[in-house]
């Protein structure tokens, strides 16, 4: 866990003096307030801006363009929580390093684990990676309950957003029509999608690709393609010279045309590897607003596919 209780015990004091001056400017739950739902990545809450519609006001913590592994646990982000209804988070333990802090910080019973305040969005997600056998930290950042990057294959944003639909219409019974027509209209798109990103895809099914952190294994699992190596010699763990030998060495034997990776990474190791084998690389953003052109859940796919698709067609030629 990269952050301590150290954090937490700087910044309790001056979430204190915040949450005071929130309650003297009158901040309150009234009724005809719109539900308020925080989010633990923007990918979330793009899916539940679309499912909520005008009856929800969303923020979220970490932001597309930062490792959602890795976020400090802010007063601000505690003053979100102290404010919330509705806590929605990836779960498999992707937030592991600073949920706890953030919650424990807020005071706020109504979004603690096993209330109707906390929807962990992974359930009925079929996991991936999920490791066998004992596991410690000489591995890695390995996440026991499976690779935590569900969002990326879209049919699993069928899930999420049947997930999202289901505990908004328990929490606003209401309002439960409207949000079950626009799962409707979520589910729609997605379908309609599919078919232009499977077809653009398609030439390229079996294609093997490098990557930089094991993000992308539900992606390529729904697209047909197949991951040959990693960058990181285990997961979390920066490249060592060796192991990009070892890289090297892979990419140059499966004939490996691309090296994907998230826009937070350094670029260096990457850049070094594609020197030595002739390969792309190509960054990409893996949640809602890590580029400009990500500004929300389809777009996001869009950005990926065409960015992978416009590398794979200039290596083709």
């Amino acid at each position: 866990m990269r952050i301590m209780k150290a954090i937490f015990n700087k910044y309790i004091i001056t979430f204190g003096i915040v949450c005071l001056l929130s309650n003297l400017a009158g901040v309150s739950l009234a009724s005809e307030r719109k539900l308020q739902v925080l989010t633990s990545t923007s990918d979330l809450k793009s899916i539940t801006e679309f499912i909520g519609g005008d009856k929800v006001e969303v923020n979220s913590i970490a932001v597309g363009y930062q490792d959602a592994h890795f976020v400090e646990a802010k007063p601000s982000y505690m003053l979100k929580a102290r404010n919330a209804d509705l806590f929605i988070k990836i779960g498999m333990d992707l937030e592991i390093g600073w949920e706890n802090l953030i919650l424990e910080g807020a005071r706020n019973s109504k979004i603690l684990v096993g209330t109707i305040g906390h929807l962990d969005a992974s359930g009925g997600i079929e996991k991936l990676d999920v490791p066998l056998g004992s596991i410690d930290r000489s591995m890695g950042d390995i996440h026991p309950l499976g690779n935590p990057h569900y969002w990326l294959d879209p049919l699993n944003a069928k899930i999420i957003v049947a997930n999202i639909a289901e505990r908004l219409s328990r929490i606003l019974p209401q309002d439960e029509s409207y949000f079950k027509q626009n799962l409707l209209e979520f589910n729609k798109k997605i379908d309609q999608k599919m078919i232009e990103w499977q077809d653009k895809l398609s030439p390229f099914k079996g294609n093997s690709i490098a990557i930089y952190h094991r993000s992308w294994t539900y992606f390529a699992n729904r697209f047909g393609l197949n991951i040959s190596c990693e960058l990181e010699p285990k997961p979390g763990i920066a490249p060592s010279p060796g192991h990009l030998k070892e890289v090297i060495e892979t990419i140059k034997q499966k004939g490996v045309k691309v090296i994907l990776m998230e826009v937070f990474y350094d670029e260096k190791p990457a850049r070094f590897v594609a020197g030595q084998t002739g390969a792309k690389v190509v960054i990409v953003p893996n949640s809602v607003g890590g580029t400009k052109e990500a500004k929300d859940y389809l777009s996001l796919i869009d950005t990926i596919v065409d960015k992978l698709i416009e590398a794979m067609r200039v290596l083709k030629k």
